[in-house]
C-alpha cells in the first residue's frame, strides 16, 4: 500500500513502538494495532498532500464554475486564490464545510446550491448583498437540490423551517464575517490573536459561533482555512471538548477503552507529547485517531 509511503510508514511503527514503551499506550498492544495506526497516520497525511497539489499550477476558470461539467470545489477555492480574491474563495469553504463531501454524490448538493441550479452563481457578493433573495431561493428550491450532506454532516436540513436550516446558518455566517469580507476579517483576527498559528487557530474557534456549526465544523472549516492559507493558522489541539470519534480514539489510544474517563486536559497532554515523536501535527492526529478507533486492528480506507 502506496510504496512511495513505505518509509514513513516504518518511521511511524518505530516511534509509535518507542512511544508505547514511554508513556504505556495501553491501546496499542500489538504489532497489529500499531500498524494500523501507522497507516492511518499515512492516509490523513495523504489528504493534507492532496490539498498542496491542488493549488500547484494554473487552474483553469471552469473548475471554478459550479454550471461546468469539470467543476471541482477543492480546485475551485484555489483558482480563487490564485485570482486573488479572497471573499470567492472563502465562502466556497464555508459552503464546502456545510455541506461536507458525499462518499457517492460528491460535491453535488454543493454545485446545485452554489450554482443556482444551473441558473447562476450564488458567490459570496451574490449573497452577501442581498441575503433574502438567496434565503426566498432556496426555500423556493430546496426540494429540487439532489446529492446529499456528507458524513461530517448528515443531521442537516435544506428544509426551510428546521432546527439546522441553511438560511439560519447562512445568515450566521454573514454576520460573523461581517460587510469587509473575509481578508478584512481574517486580517483583524492575526492582529487580535497574535502571530502564533496555533493561537489565531483558537482565537477564531472559540469565536466561530454559527447555528449548526459545531466541534467538528468549526475544526474543518478553520483547517480549510489554514490549507489554502486566507489566514495563517493550524490546529494546535485536537479539541477533544464536544469530540466523538477523535475522542474515543485518543481515549482508546492512551487507556485501551473509548469510553475512559480521562481529563480532555490530560489526553490532549498525552498526545503533545505522542507527537513530538510522530511529527504529524494535529490536525492529522485528530483525523487519524478518529478512523483509527473504528477499526483499530485492520486499517480501513475511509473517505468522504
Amino acid at each position: 500500500m502506496w510504496p512511495s509511503r513505505n518509509a514513513e510508514h516504518q518511521r511511524l511503527v518505530t516511534e509509535l513502538r518507542a512511544a508505547k514503551a514511554a508513556q504505556g499506550l495501553k491501546g496499542l498492544p500489538t504489532d497489529e494495532t500499531i500498524d494500523t495506526l501507522a497507516k492511518q497516520f499515512i492516509a490523513s497525511l495523504r489528504r493534507e498532500d492532496y490539498y498542496r497539489v491542488v493549488q500547484r499550477g494554473t487552474i483553469l476558470a471552469s473548475r471554478a464554475d459550479p454550471n461546468h461539467r469539470s467543476f471541482d470545489a477543492e480546485r475551485a477555492v484555489a483558482f480563487h486564490m490564485q485570482q486573488g480574491d479572497v471573499d470567492k474563495a472563502g465562502w466556497l469553504i464555508f459552503l464546502m464545510t456545510h455541506f461536507a463531501r458525499h462518499p457517492r454524490s460528491g460535491w453535488r448538493r454543493l454545485q446545485d446550491v452554489y450554482g443556482q441550479l444551473g441558473a447562476g452563481i450564488w458567490n459570496w457578493s451574490t449573497v452577501s448583498a442581498n441575503p433574502a433573495v438567496f434565503h426566498n431561493w432556496l426555500t423556493a428550491n430546496w426540494m429540487n437540490i439532489g446529492g446529499n450532506f456528507g458524513n461530517h454532516r448528515k443531521y442537516e436540513s435544506l428544509r426551510p423551517n428546521a432546527n439546522r436550516s441553511m438560511q439560519r446558518t447562512v445568515a450566521d455566517y454573514l454576520a460573523w464575517i461581517g460587510p469587509g469580507g473575509h481578508a478584512a476579517f481574517f486580517a483583524d483576527a492575526v492582529v487580535a490573536a497574535g502571530n502564533d498559528p496555533h493561537t489565531i487557530f483558537d482565537y477564531l474557534y472559540k469565536r466561530l459561533e454559527i447555528n449548526s456549526f459545531g466541534r467538528l465544523a468549526k475544526f474543518d472549516y478553520l483547517s480549510l482555512i489554514g490549507r489554502y492559507r486566507l489566514a495563517p493558522i493550524e490546529a494546535g489541539s485536537a479539541y477533544l471538548n464536544g469530540a466523538t470519534g477523535p475522542g474515543r480514539g485518543a481515549r482508546l489510544l492512551l487507556d485501551g477503552s473509548r469510553t475512559s474517563g480521562s481529563r480532555h486536559q490530560a489526553v490532549q497532554q498525552a498526545l503533545d507529547v505522542l507527537d513530538t515523536r510522530v511529527k504529524v501535527g494535529m490536525t492529522v492526529m485528530e483525523d487519524a485517531l478518529c478512523n483509527w478507533q473504528k477499526s483499530p486492528k485492520r486499517f480501513v480506507h475511509y473517505v468522504g
